[in-house]
């Protein structure tokens, strides 16, 4: 399979206007997009086929309440962490989609899955975690060319998570997204455009 200068254009495109979204209309996913997510993140690639990834859909009212408090007692540390017109700036800040992503989901990664036979991951155990975060990745694009907004929330605590959610041992969490419309239309980053700090480009050493 060759592609062609309109795929790579294509895939620039997505990749200039995937953004991690926090504004999200309440308007739900249809079912056949979501099982499409579902369809795009297994073809994400893993250390030795081992697909360490597991989902959990949050659909119910009290999980996501439980995130929501887990959110506010982390955010509230972290605000306390910068001062001065800073910390004023951070208040400002939206930093998550809690409260209208319709679609949330719970990602956690198996510390030592049976698949895979730890082919890969001897030496570098952490390509486990590196494979989780390749899927949601993939998620991400996926979401973005159905017209969807996805955010990340890194504001919670991670053995909370896996304490709401009660977790078999050898899970770990990975992450929390949001996903749904967004309510801008933008490739410009958030904390671009609200003066937080503007992108960063760093070239490739040659040694």
């Amino acid at each position: 399979m060759e592609f062609t200068e309109s795929d790579i254009s294509t895939l620039n495109r997505i990749l200039r206007w995937r953004r991690d979204v926090r504004h999200f209309r309440r308007d739900p996913i249809d079912e056949p997009v979501i099982a499409r997510l579902r369809e795009a993140m297994d073809l994400a690639p893993s250390v030795g086929n081992a697909r360490p990834w597991r989902v959990i859909r949050v659909d119910s009212p009290a999980l996501r309440a439980a995130v929501r408090a887990d959110f506010n007692r982390c955010n509230a540390e972290a605000a306390r962490a910068y001062g001065g017109r800073q910390h004023e700036d951070y208040l400002r800040l939206k930093l998550a989609g809690l409260d209208h992503a319709p679609l949330q989901l719970a990602v956690f990664t198996v510390s030592d899955p049976a698949e895979g036979h730890a082919l890969g991951r001897r030496s570098m155990p952490d390509t486990l975690s590196a494979s989780t975060n390749m899927a949601i990745h993939t998620l991400w694009l996926a979401a973005r060319v159905e017209n969807l907004g996805l955010g990340m929330v890194s504001i919670l605590d991670p053995k909370v998570m896996e304490q709401i959610f009660d977790c078999p041992a050898e899970w770990r969490f990975s992450a929390y997204l949001c996903i749904g419309h967004s309510e801008c239309d933008d490739n410009m980053p958030l904390l671009h455009r609200v003066g937080w700090q503007e992108n960063h480009t760093h070239p490739w050493e040659i040694r």
